[in-house]
């Protein structure tokens, strides 16, 4: 990893998300807010449609991280902030593509931001993982 440099581009994906996904999650996190799940109450709130969780977005999201380094303990910090939701279906699934590229590195430390977009649409922003590279 001594080669890392500014600009680098460390890796790509496409996930999908079903409501399925979304029950799943809900299980797994103990989050069971209806504007996961339910329309009307997604509407109720001024949301477009049932939404994702935040945290399983922006958990997907590390994956263009971990998969890069090989190692999630390598991972020493992880901004996020969350600009659009990823809204799912009620039938088929939703698409979301990561991708991140290393924007600083010094003392053994890479900062990498990630980029993750949902219809065209960039559903997380100011972005930045730190992580050991050495």
């Amino acid at each position: 990893m001594s080669s890392i440099e500014v600009g680098t581009a460390i890796g790509a994906f496409t996930t999908s998300f079903t409501r399925t996904d979304l029950v799943r999650y809900a299980g797994a996190s103990g989050d069971f807010n209806p504007i996961h799940y339910n329309d009307a109450a997604a509407a109720a709130l001024g949301l477009p449609g049932v939404i994702a969780h935040g945290m399983l977005t922006m958990g997907t999201a590390l994956r263009v991280v971990t998969d890069w380094i090989g190692d999630p303990t390598r991972v020493l910090s992880y901004y996020v902030r969350f600009t659009k939701p990823v809204v799912v279906p009620a039938t088929g699934t939703v698409e979301v593509t990561f991708a991140g590229t290393v924007t600083a590195v010094a003392d053994g430390v890479a900062t990498v931001t990630i980029e993750a977009v949902c219809d065209q649409i960039k559903v997380l922003g100011s972005v930045s993982v730190e992580v050991r590279v050495a």
